[in-house]
């Protein structure tokens, strides 16, 4: 572009040297205005590409990231719990960890990006106990899912909850078992997942 300026301005120095003295030193000033405003156009048209090449660019980069996981309480099939203080719950069956955010050793998915998350907590459990489990964000409360003890005619259950979420990359969600409680664990039942509906 600077060479095409560049171009421009040199021919028409040229010609302004040429018309002198011969009446038509205004319009040639009104093409100079006309030059020095297209120029002027010219590097605002620029910095818009510039900043639309940006705004594509972070587009692109919001598309490939990709976060879903689904994890089951494991266990081989027996009751866990009840325990006589409130436990995080470590789903160690991972059946899906796109993005490698959740963590089985610890039950604790780890936000990669900030975005809206989408979580859910479901249960089975024998009616013996009560079945208590809550969804937390860092150290705050986002959903519960509970069942009291049943009668011995109600001898299991199931329950379960879900949450859009927001966080910030480097918030943490995980499942705590409320004391006294308990579930059943194995490798399909008492899941934990979780994935980013989208960036923010």
């Amino acid at each position: 572009m600077n060479f095409i300026i560049l171009f421009f301005t040199l021919l028409f120095s040229g010609f302004i040297l040429a018309q002198e003295g011969d009446g038509t030193t205004p319009r040639i000033s009104e093409f100079l205005k006309l030059i020095v405003d297209m120029k002027e156009k010219l590097s605002a048209m620029e910095t818009r590409t510039s900043e639309s090449e940006k705004q594509i660019l972070e587009l692109k980069n919001k598309e490939t990231t990709t976060v879903a996981f689904t994890a089951a309480l494991g266990g081989g099939g027996a009751a866990y719990g009840p325990f006589n203080i409130a436990t995080t719950l470590m789903y160690k069956t991972v059946i899906t960890n796109i993005g490698n955010a959740y963590n089985p050793s610890t039950g604790i998915f780890t936000a990669p990006v900030s975005g809206l998350y989408y979580f859910t907590i479901f249960y089975h459990a024998g009616g013996q106990s009560v079945a208590h489990l809550t969804l937390y964000k860092n150290n705050e409360v986002i959903v519960i899912t509970s069942d009291h003890t049943s009668s011995e005619f109600d001898t299991a259950d199931n329950g379960g909850n879900a949450a859009f979420v927001q966080l910030q990359s480097r918030d943490q969600v995980y499942v705590r078992m409320d004391l006294n409680a308990h579930v059943w664990g194995n490798d399909q039942h008492t899941t934990f997942s979780g994935f980013l509906v989208t960036q923010m």
